[in-house]
């Protein structure tokens, strides 16, 4: 009897379930190495930056492609950071407030920024300045960083974090043995039920990062246009 008939024997059709767990998670994990790469191009274009972009190694595992985007992920929130620095050392505390006001006009936020910009770098165009204004002003793309940096670290630690993303296409027995080499077998059910937890919190923590990268990459575009 085949492994997965002893850990599955009630439904056969459970064979494929650890399976598409993992596809699941490889097509959301490369949704978000893409989304990522749309917002280091414009931080590197418009605001100076020069973080490398990155890539999905399928040599390597889900824990070790889960630090490549955590690790770029922090890059990102450092350099919003130094922003935020830069703003406050080089604008009077009256102007530097105004940034963080949801009352004060976006045109006239834009204006302080770009003020800034030209002190830091000569020069600064209005687009530089609305993208540092919406990266600053952004609760929605801090809190949806902070928290997939959380759930990605999740997944990373979890049973499913060791196994290299192209077992994939070795099947299923493959995959188990993979996996058993890190829990006892009557740990696994366990372990996969919440690797499917994490999957879920990733693929909704991943839903919100996407969409508010593309709030700043569609302004982008338009100011561009």
């Amino acid at each position: 009897m085949a492994l997965s008939d002893l850990l599955y024997p009630d439904n056969p059709k459970r064979k494929q379930e650890l399976i598409h767990l993992h596809q699941e998670l490889l097509d959301c994990m490369s949704t978000n190495f893409h989304a990522t790469n749309e917002l280091v191009g414009v931080l590197n274009e418009h605001l100076g930056c020069t973080i490398t972009p990155i890539e999905m190694r399928e040599s390597s595992t889900v824990k070790e492609n889960c630090e490549i985007i955590i690790q770029v992920m922090s890059e990102i929130q450092h350099q919003v950071q130094k922003i935020d620095s830069d703003m406050k050392d080089k604008l009077e505390p009256v102007l530097y407030q105004k940034l963080y006001d949801i009352k004060e006009p976006e045109l006239e936020k834009i204006a302080i920024a770009q003020r800034v910009f030209s002190i830091i770098f000569g020069e600064a165009t209005s687009t530089a300045a609305m993208v540092a204004i919406k990266l600053l002003g952004s609760n929605h793309l801090t809190l949806t960083v902070s928290k997939l940096i959380g759930v990605l670290a999740q997944i990373g630690a979890s049973v499913l974090g060791g196994v290299s993303i192209t077992i994939i296409g070795l099947g299923l027995e493959m995959i188990l043995h993979a996996i058993l080499g890190a829990v006892e077998r009557s740990q696994l059910l366990t372990a996969v039920r919440s690797y499917e937890k994490h999957l879920a919190e990733f693929k909704a923590a991943s839903e919100k990062y996407q969409g508010a990268i593309h709030e700043v990459t569609s302004l982008v575009r338009q100011q561009v246009q």
